[in-house]
């Protein structure tokens, strides 16, 4: 390792591969985040980019074999490429900015299709131009070194990976906009790339122009930052990108909204919605004195006020959103109000408070983020938090005459998760479905309770009997479905629902995107050796495990925004040290490659047993130390199947491929086919099968 160390000093190749790998995984976080906050949160938008990243670096290492096959590799034209990539990241973001809402009605929601389109079009210059140069490297120091092992670029582009990763998740992420950001981590690759010129002859004029146009376009990219944000309509009045997601307040005249990630959460113009979600609730107890509010709603401080409670709890995850909606008004400080920053679950939890009520202010439930307060556990929780007689309430989406069959599945999962913890379960259909769920009855007459108490309302006092009425409580009672799954936080079944719901919305189907994939990957397999076969399904289990991580992680705390990058760069640490301890130590390689395997599934087993058992008791250290381990495993078996096939140019490139199709592979196969409709067990479950596959060729072969 010191050895390989000293070259990537003396190296400017080495220096560039290691600068590369810096850029390339804060640009892929940074594009990751950027993607979430344009698709409002929606996790599966994570493994499409990861998915359209591995697939064209794929592509991009076949086409770097093709292109070497007929000219010299040059160490000018390598430099000149990670000047590209050292720009392309700046363009890039904003090029997504730009087109979202060019292309698709901004706010609306948009198809998986057009979704998936976007991502992989959008990103291709760049991931493709990452896969390659990663190889090309390799072929420029071949060219003066034909011995250069190929397994030493594998490591030493591991280091640049896990370099960036680390920069990103401990340092930007906390102080840096994007683009700011994007112009730190590519200093890097300009400084290597400098080096690299000069090494190789370049004039010295040419070598400053160079270096000099691609730092004036990173510099340019900041103060554009704010300008590729602004509105369509209205004028921005406040923006930051918090540690948990962006924020943005938009001003319309007299009218404020925040937005978070995308999706408009509270505006001081929304008095029905504040009425309904306060009223329909508190209506029904005599005395309401503690009341929890987890995520809040413009106006619901003042509607609260009316019953004079003792304590207001209000629950926000990120205290930049709560500072912001006190600084423009659109939540008011009452008396008895505590500001609680902390994951609204975990709190409840941990928590030894009672509350005669606890109202959700959540969006539906399309993330798995959001998922957690609609499942099983989490209802259970509530009902031990609750006072007796005490409320849980939230809303969904309503509807007008007609309930789509998706959006009754929905409910009906709903309905039947909540009736197994309380007696009592009222549905409202108003403008929003309201759930209210209490072991005590529940009326439907809430403005003549609220006239009882002497509370006047502008909105739900003139409004309610005309929207909500006998024969429409009646009608949504039949149309509940008894036989419908339950939702829970292992089997997700809104997620699957909320999934088909948006297909089924744009009149469209991922069957056909499954049976594509399905029979590109066959035909791809049909054509590769045994040892590129297991450097696939290695690929395969170390992304699919890391979508898994992923998923898991916002199943069971919700916060994958803050966490994305952290969890990604643990997985390609442990690449780093598998591939030296591979490369370093012989063996038979066809043993160790199945040894290795039957590790990988033992440990998948294991996995499965910690999420059955323990579930959110599982600490972040040990998702992190998990990922680290599965990814040395990974990292290891890379150098020993290069041996197996040989060092050579052809070699290396088709074991790359492998490698990154495998990825590309289990990262689709996991998060769109596997846990929306079968759960994250399934997903663990479908690991194991690839890799029993993989031991039973190696073991044959040996």
């Amino acid at each position: 390792m010191f050895n390989l160390l000293k070259r990537k000093n003396e190296n400017p190749v080495l220096l560039v591969v290691i600068a590369t790998g810096i850029s390339s995984v804060v640009t892929q976080l940074l594009t990751i985040r950027e993607f979430l906050v344009q698709f409002h949160g929606n996790e599966f938008v994570i493994a499409l980019i990861l998915f359209s990243w591995l697939v064209q670096g794929g592509i991009g290492t076949l086409i770097s074999r093709l292109l070497t096959g007929k000219s010299s590799p040059s160490a000018n034209f390598l430099g000149l490429l990670s000047l590209a990539l050292a720009v392309l990241p700046v363009l890039q973001i904003l090029l997504i900015r730009e087109l979202r809402d060019t292309l698709f009605i901004h706010g609306s929601s948009v198809g998986f299709y057009p979704t998936f389109a976007f991502i992989f079009l959008t990103t291709a210059p760049y991931a493709l131009l990452i896969g390659f140069v990663l190889p090309y490297s390799l072929f420029v120091l071949r060219y003066t070194n034909p011995g250069y092992p190929g397994t030493y670029i594998y490591i030493t582009d591991s280091l640049g990976d896990v370099a960036g990763g680390a920069l990103f998740s401990f340092f930007l992420l906390y102080f840096f906009s994007p683009l700011q950001s994007v112009f730190i981590a590519n200093m890097f690759l300009l400084a290597a790339t400098y080096a690299l010129f000069k090494h190789s002859g370049l004039r010295h004029s040419l070598t400053i122009t160079g270096t000099g146009i691609a730092l004036l376009i990173l510099v340019s990219g900041i103060f554009f930052e704010q300008k590729s944000l602004h509105p369509l309509e209205g004028k921005l009045a406040y923006y930051k990108e918090s540690r948990y997601g962006r924020i943005e307040v938009l001003q319309d005249r007299e009218q404020l909204t925040l937005i978070g990630d995308g999706v408009p959460l509270f505006s001081n113009q929304n008095t029905s919605n504040a009425e309904e979600t306060v009223h329909y609730a508190l209506a029904q107890i005599s005395d309401p004195k503690h009341i929890l509010v987890i995520s809040a709603e413009g106006g619901i401080m003042e509607e609260l006020d009316k019953y004079h409670p003792e304590t207001v709890d209000y629950i926000e995850l990120d205290p930049d959103v709560s500072e912001v909606l006190f600084r423009f008004g659109l939540i008011k400080k009452i008396k008895g109000l505590n500001v609680i920053n902390q994951d609204g679950r975990a709190y409840l939890a941990n928590t030894e408070k009672n509350y005669d009520a606890i109202i959700l202010n959540l969006p539906e439930p399309e993330t798995y983020q959001i998922n957690r307060f609609y499942t099983d556990s989490f209802y259970d929780i509530a009902k031990k938090r609750l006072s007796s007689g005490g409320i849980l309430s939230f809303s969904m989406e309503g509807y007008d005459n007609y309930l789509a069959e998706p959006q009754r599945q929905k409910i009906s999962s709903v309905h039947n998760t909540l009736s197994r913890h309380f007696k009592n379960v009222l549905l409202l259909p108003g403008q929003n479905i309201y759930f209210l769920a209490s072991q005590s009855p529940l009326s439907t007459n809430i403005p003549d309770f609220l006239s009882l108490k002497g509370i006047s309302t502008s909105y739900v006092s003139s409004y309610y009997y005309g929207n909500i009425t006998d024969d429409r409580i009646n009608h949504l009672k039949e149309l509940i479905d008894k036989s419908t799954q339950i939702n829970t936080d292992i089997y997700p079944n809104l997620i699957r629902i909320m999934f088909m719901q948006w297909f089924a919305k744009f009149s469209t189907s991922p069957f056909v995107f499954i049976v594509i994939l399905s029979m590109l990957s066959l035909t791809y397999l049909f054509f590769i050796r045994k040892e590129e076969f297991v450097l696939f399904s290695t690929g395969c289990m170390a992304m699919g495990t890391e979508i898994l991580i992923i998923f898991a992680f916002q199943i069971f705390y919700g916060y994958i925004y803050l966490k994305i990058g952290l969890i990604i760069t643990v997985f390609l640490a442990g690449l780093l040290p598998g591939a030296w301890i591979g490369n370093r130590y012989g063996g038979n390689k066809k043993i160790l490659l199945v040894i290795t395997d039957a590790i990988l599934i033992l440990l998948t087993g294991i996995l499965i047993t910690a999420f059955k058992q323990t579930g959110y008791s599982i600490p972040l250290s040990a998702f992190l130390l998990y990922g680290f381990i599965v990814s040395m495993i990974c990292g290891y078996q890379f150098p020993k199947a290069l041996k197996l096939t040989g060092d050579s140019n052809s070699a290396v490139t088709k074991l790359f491929s492998a490698d990154l199709i495998g990825a590309a592979a289990g990262t689709l196969l996991i998060s769109v086919v596997v846990i929306p409709y079968f759960g994250i067990i399934m997903a663990a479950i479908c690991l194991i099968g690839l890799k029993l596959i993989s031991l039973i060729i190696m073991a044959i072969k040996s």
